[in-house]
Formats: structure tokens, C-alpha cells, sequence
């Protein structure tokens, strides 16, 4: 779908556009520095200054003057080596009500730090892929960093609701319930026989598939609660020695080495790969999702630890929590 907006100010119409609803869950160096090294400010985005009031019965209704200040406007996050992030502009409800959303919300303009223009490579060779990348650039894909830059802003679009206008005008708006799969990073392990009976609390059937010891003494297991209406709920324990980037700014006893990838396998994993799935498929996906869910949380509560998200973004236990509601099955039918 292709949008003609203005959204942002002339110079920076024809960018990326991440537009981010208002009061998302997590600032945008943070998000940016879950995917790149290179992350910082160029200059911080400046608010308007406001007068200040004097407290006291006696000066009621009298304002000092604010100290000098530059003037309001947008900062320049570097993200990557070639790009960077202008903004935020603020946009209302209206402005934004034609992309889907609903209130108010900023907007972030991606583009190269040095003004040029990316060099792009050829047509996709086919338009339909899970986040609607080769749709919105049927003419010729993005490569290399720029590539980068969009599925990074795809990700963070469905983590936080939002919507990216390719070269400011192609529609891309990632379903946030599309994102199933979570990892939990601990400093304490978790056998395969307790990760078992945690797992038949939701999949009555779950099995042991796979159980090896490492190099490293520790143990590597693989966990499948297969059901015959929604696909397979997937726990893999492995003790790793990288982490994703997201954790390395946290406190090291925040998480730990050992691993725990709780992911969905559908019984047609082709459609994990497109933009517009099935509908068969949604209502699974959302069963599976809350499942998930609420095996992550278990065991959160356990060993606690730090959540990720498939996206590599750092997760809440609130966030998380979310993804499950009353009316999700809490066990699945076997």
C-alpha cells in the first residue's frame, strides 16, 4: 500500500519513516542498540522550554523566566555505521489514522548520515515474505546496511505497534501478534526433567526428543509438546557463550549463560514466511502464542533471568504477561 503523508518536515519525506505510537515501551537507542554496535547521539532532541513557577503563597501566579535554551527541535541518533535516526517529530491521531493507528505518536526518519542515497540491488524475486520488505520495494531491494536499517524498523514497528513507510511512502505494518517465539537467559540451569514437567503443565503429551552433554560438561536438550490442532510447542536448553547485544548493556547478573529457547513449530512452517497468512493458521498462532507466554513466565518466576523476544529485544515479565489473556486455552488439546 502506498501512503503520500506528511508526517515529517520536507527534507526528510523521502526516508524510512518508523512511526512509533505514543508512550512505547522502550526508547529508541535502546531498540536500536539490541541490533548495531554503533549507536549514539549526534546531537539530543531539544523540548521546548517553559517558564518556571515560583512556589510560595507569596509569589502565587508569578513565573520566572526559563533559562536560555538552544531551540526546540529534533535530534540525530546515529544507528550503524552509515545511518542514522532524525527525530522524534510528533504527529496526532488524524495524522496517523490512515496507517492504522489510533492516538497520538512521533515519528523517526531513517536515512544515510552522509546524505546520499543507498545503492539498491535487484527486484525481489518474490513479493511475499513475513514483514511485506519485498512488497514495499518491488523495484529493486535494499542491501547490506540500509537492508539492515529496514528489518531492524520492521521489528521494532510489531514489538511496539507501529508502522514503517518505506522511502516514506510503502505501508509496511508488522502484526505485533506475529511475534510467538521467546528465549530466557538465567544464571541458574534447569534440568530436562524438571523443564519436562513444567512444559506437560500446558502440553499433557510434551516428550524429551533430544539430550546430549556438551564439550563443556553442561547439558543441551530439546523438549516437544506436539498437539494436533496447533503445531508443536519447542523448548531448547543449551549453556551458550554469546549473548545476544541487548543483554551486554544489563548488569551480568541480570541473565546468564544458560539458554532457554521456548519457540512454535506449525504444522505448515511455510507460513511463518509470509505477509498474510492463513486464518487457520492466526487462530493457532495466537493459541501458541499465550502458551508460550505463560511457559516463559513459569519458569521466569523460577529462575528469573532475562526475557528476549524473538526480534532479539529485551522483553518484560508486564511485557510478556500481555500476550496471554482469559480467553486462551492454558492447556492445549491433545
Amino acid at each position: 500500500m502506498s501512503y503520500v503523508q506528511a508526517l515529517v518536515p520536507a527534507e526528510h519525506a523521502s526516508k524510512h519513516l518508523l512511526v512509533l505510537p505514543e508512550g512505547a515501551p522502550a526508547s529508541l537507542p535502546d531498540l536500536a542498540g539490541a541490533w548495531f554496535a554503533d549507536v549514539g547521539w549526534l546531537h539530543e532532541p531539544v523540548q521546548e522550554s517553559r517558564p518556571r513557577r515560583i512556589a510560595g503563597a507569596r509569589f502565587r501566579g508569578v513565573q520566572s523566566a526559563a533559562a536560555p535554551a538552544a531551540p526546540p527541535g529534533p535530534g540525530r541518533l546515529s544507528v550503524g555505521a552509515e545511518h542514522c535516526a532524525d527525530g522524534p517529530f510528533p504527529v496526532t491521531a488524524d495524522q496517523v489514522a490512515h496507517l492504522g493507528l489510533t492516538g497520538p505518536g512521533q515519528v523517526w526518519a531513517l536515512g544515510r548520515a552522509d546524505g546520499m542515497v543507498d545503492v539498491r540491488g535487484a527486484r525481489p524475486g518474490t513479493y511475499d515474505d513475513r514483514d511485506g520488505i519485498a512488497r514495499a520495494f518491488a523495484s529493486a531491494l535494499p542491501e547490506g546496511e540500509e537492508l539492515r536499517l529496514v528489518q531492524w524498523a520492521v521489528a521494532v514497528a510489531r514489538k511496539v505497534g507501529g508502522a514503517v513507510l518505506a522511502d516514506g511512502r510503502q505501508v509496511m505494518r508488522p502484526d505485533p501478534s506475529g511475534a510467538v517465539d521467546l528465549s530466557l537467559y538465567s544464571a541458574h540451569p534447569v534440568g530436562a526433567g524438571d523443564m519436562l514437567a513444567a512444559l506437560r503443565t500446558l502440553v499433557a503429551t510434551a516428550q524429551l526428543e533430544a539430550e546430549e552433554t556438551a564439550p563443556d560438561g553442561s547439558t543441551r536438550y530439546r523438549l516437544v509438546g506436539a498437539t494436533p490442532y496447533d503445531g508443536a510447542l519447542v523448548v531448547q536448553a543449551e549453556r551458550v557463550e554469546r549473548v545476544p547485544r541487548a543483554l551486554v548493556t544489563l548488569d551480568w547478573r541480570e541473565y546468564g549463560p544458560f539458554a532457554y529457547h521456548l519457540g512454535w513449530r506449525p504444522h505448515d512452517p511455510y507460513e511463518l514466511q509470509v505477509e498474510q497468512p492463513s486464518g487457520v493458521h492466526v487462530i493457532a498462532r495466537a493459541r501458541m502464542r499465550s502458551m508460550v507466554a505463560r511457559l516463559a513466565l513459569l519458569l521466569h518466576s523460577r529462575v528469573h533471568g532475562t526475557l528476549v523476544d524473538d526480534a532479539g529485544f529485551v522483553a518484560t515479565a508486564q511485557e510478556v504477561g500481555r500476550r496471554t489473556d482469559d480467553a486462551a486455552p492454558t492447556r492445549a488439546w491433545v
